[in-house]
């Protein structure tokens, strides 16, 4: 899912489950946004039900399904490839239409958990989690791998000694993505250490090394 995506003006179709549509031109990503954001709101008050950003110049499309908490990522006008993921934050739904708003399908990769057959979706999020973990053979890619789960939402603790993940999450946030990491972690050698006292309890903390600290520098 990784073809370039044009910069420059671009029309979109918004349209919802209860049959609003909505075309737009826009100059930007972040203009796309503010237009789209007002429609979701708008809608989402009214129980709109499934959300689709359509670029049809690409063939590229979202839908963003907040009752079933899934969003689907489509490519290809002649033979449609789709992709799904399992939403586990709200603030996310939003989020991934400013990353396709930006980059297409392509910038969804920030997510990582996305599966071909939504029927995996239904698996624990600990078994999603490791199996996307398995899927990474490679150095190189584990390291990505947990690099973009860092980047996602951790932080480089001041003493600059430990790499920390899911800031401030609880152990019930991020199941899969944590199952993810740890398997990440064992594959690749690195420490895991005892959050301090008074780190939330979803935290994982790492000690840093060269390796780990110049993947996460690259997505930073």
């Amino acid at each position: 899912m990784a073809r370039p995506y044009a910069p420059g003006p671009k029309r979109f179709v918004f349209a919802a489950g209860d049959g609003n549509e909505q075309q737009v031109s826009v100059g930007d990503a972040q203009e796309a946004y503010v237009a789209f954001s007002a429609f979701f709101r708008d809608r989402g008050a009214q129980g709109a039900g499934t959300y689709t950003i359509t670029d049809e110049a690409t063939g590229q499309s979202l839908v963003l399904i907040p009752g079933q908490g899934v969003i689907t990522r489509t490519e290809g006008a002649d033979r449609p490839r789709s992709e799904h993921l399992r939403i586990d934050r709200p603030n996310r739904y939003l989020l991934s239409a400013m990353l396709f708003f930006e980059n297409g399908c392509a910038g969804l990769d920030h997510f990582g958990q996305w599966f071909s057959d939504p029927a995996d979706l239904d698996a624990p999020p600990e078994t999603r989690g490791a199996a996307r973990a398995a899927a990474f053979t490679t150095e190189a890619a584990a390291l990505g791998e947990v690099a973009r789960i860092w980047a996602d939402s951790g932080f480089v603790d001041p003493s600059d000694a430990f790499h920390v993940f899911f800031d401030s999450h609880g152990a019930d946030e991020d199941r899969a993505d944590r199952a993810e990491l740890l398997a990440l972690i064992a594959f690749l050698g690195l420490e895991q250490v005892a959050a301090p006292a008074g780190a939330a309890g979803g935290e994982v903390w790492v000690r840093t090394e060269a390796r780990l600290a110049d993947a996460c520098a690259r997505w930073a």
